[in-house]
C-alpha cells in the first residue's frame, strides 16, 4: 500500500508534530506534504531524514511570517498537491485546514484532526489578533469564505479520527461528520522508565510547580505567574519558547524572577527530570484540544492542577491524578494549592492513568483502524 502523509506546516515541534513523527515511523517510506518548512527550525531537525514536499506558495508564506495573514491562500496550497498515485493519504490537520488536495478514485483519505481551525470558529487562539479592529474586520470577511472551504473539503475525507472527545464534538458540530477517538501518542513508557531512576529524581523534595507550554496566549501562563509571584512556599518553573507574534514572553519576563523562573526550551531528557522532580504540574488553558503535557506529568508520577475544560477533563481524574479548577484567578489557584497539599497522591495510580494514552496504544489503534479500512 502506497501511503502519503500531509501536515499543516513544519515550523515547530509540538504535539501535532509528535503525532506526525509517530505516523512517519509507522510508514517510513511515506513522503510528507506540507504548506511550508522553515529551515533551521526544530521541526526541520526532527524530520531531517524524511522526504518532504512544500507547496509552490512556500517562499511567499515564509516571508515576514506571512503564513498567518495569508491564510486565505490555503485552498491554493492544498489544491496544488496531486496525491492521486497514493492508496492512502493520512492528513494531520488543524490550523491550516490541510485538506482539498487532488486524490485518485481509489485513494482513501484519513483525517487525524487535532482540532478544526480555532481561528475560524470563535475559539480563543494563542495570539489573539482579533482584539485589533482591522484584523477583526479582515477575519470576518476572510473567515466566511474559509469556513465554506473548510466544510466542503471536510466532506471529501473518507474517515475522521479525533484526538479527543472534545475535538470529536467539534468535528460533529462544524463538519457534521462522525469520527473515532484515538488519543495522541505520549511516550508514557519511556517517561516511566526514565523517572524510575531514584538517583536522577528527588521526588517530593522540590518545592516547585511546573508548566510546559509554548509562550503564547490562551494558556494561562500569566495568571499562574502572577499567582506564584508572591508565593511564600512554592516556586513556578515554566518550560517553553515564544511562538509567532505573541507578546506573552515579554510580559512573562517582567513577572519572572524570585519565585517565577523561565527555562526556555529544554530537551526531552531534562524535561522528564523536571516533571518527576516537580511537586505538581499546572495547566490552565481554558479549552485545550487535548493536552499531552498533562499526561506526560502523570507518567512521571506528578499530579496535576488543570482548568476544568477541554481535553483535561478526559485525562485528569479528579482527586486521583489531579484537581480540576473552575477559574484561573489567583484566589482559585491558592485554594487549589491548599487542596492539593491535603491529598495523598499515589504514583501508581497516576502512571496507570497515563498508560491509557501511550504511544503503543496509539500505534495499535491506528493499525487496527487502517486494517479495518483495507478489509472493507
Amino acid at each position: 500500500m502506497k501511503v502519503a502523509l500531509v501536515h499543516d506546516y513544519l515550523k515547530e515541534y509540538g504535539g501535532a508534530e509528535r503525532v506526525l513523527k509517530t505516523l512517519s515511523k509507522m510508514y517510513p517510506e511515506a513522503p510528507i506534504y506540507t504548506a511550508f518548512l522553515v529551515k533551521g527550525s526544530t521541526a526541520e531537525k526532527e524530520f531531517r531524514n524524511k522526504e518532504i514536499y512544500e507547496s509552490w506558495l512556500a517562499p511567499l508564506l515564509k516571508i515576514w511570517k506571512l503564513y498567518s495573514p495569508l491564510r486565505f491562500l490555503t485552498p491554493l496550497v492544498w489544491r496544488s498537491f496531486d496525491l492521486s498515485e497514493y492508496d492512502l493519504v493520512i492528513t494531520s490537520c488543524s490550523w491550516y485546514i490541510t485538506r482539498g488536495f487532488k486524490v485518485g478514485p481509489k485513494t482513501k483519505v484519513i483525517a487525524y484532526c487535532h482540532t478544526p481551525p480555532r481561528w475560524l470558529y470563535g475559539y480563543e487562539t494563542s495570539v489573539g489578533f482579533t482584539k485589533y479592529w482591522p484584523v477583526k474586520v479582515y477575519s470576518a470577511i476572510v473567515g466566511h469564505f474559509m469556513r465554506m472551504y473548510d466544510f466542503a473539503s471536510a466532506q471529501k475525507v473518507d474517515y475522521w479520527i479525533a484526538n479527543s472527545k472534545n475535538v470529536q464534538d467539534r468535528i460533529k458540530k462544524f463538519y457534521r461528520r462522525d469520527s473515532v477517538v484515538i488519543y495522541p501518542p505520549v511516550d508514557v513508557e519511556k517517561i516511566i522508565k526514565v523517572t524510575s531512576n531514584k538517583k536522577q529524581v528527588t521526588r517530593n523534595k522540590n518545592q516547585y510547580f511546573l508548566m510546559v507550554s509554548r509562550l503564547v496566549g490562551a494558556k494561562g501562563l500569566e495568571e499562574a505567574a502572577k499567582s506564584f509571584r508572591n508565593q511564600s512556599k512554592y516556586k513556578l518553573k515554566i518550560v517553553g519558547e515564544a511562538h509567532g507574534f505573541s507578546e506573552v514572553e515579554k510580559r512573562l519576563k517582567r513577572l519572572s524572577g524570585g519565585n517565577v523562573e523561565l527555562l526556555g526550551r529544554v530537551n526531552d531528557k531534562e524535561i522528564y527530570k523536571l516533571y518527576a522532580g516537580a511537586r505538581g504540574f499546572i495547566a490552565l488553558a481554558r479549552d485545550e484540544d487535548f493536552g499531552m503535557t498533562v499526561v506526560e506529568a502523570q507518567a512521571a508520577g506528578t499530579p496535576v492542577i488543570a482548568f476544568n475544560g477541554g481535553g483535561f477533563r478526559e485525562s485528569v481524574i479528579e482527586g486521583k491524578t489531579g484537581i480540576l479548577i473552575e477559574d484561573t484567578d489567583k484566589k482559585t489557584l491558592e485554594k487549589a494549592l491548599n487542596k492539593f497539599e491535603g491529598i495523598k497522591w499515589d504514583k501508581k495510580i497516576l502512571q496507570k492513568n497515563a498508560l491509557r494514552f501511550s504511544k503503543e496504544k496509539f500505534i495499535s489503534k491506528i493499525k487496527r483502524f487502517i486494517q479495518n479500512i483495507e478489509k472493507n
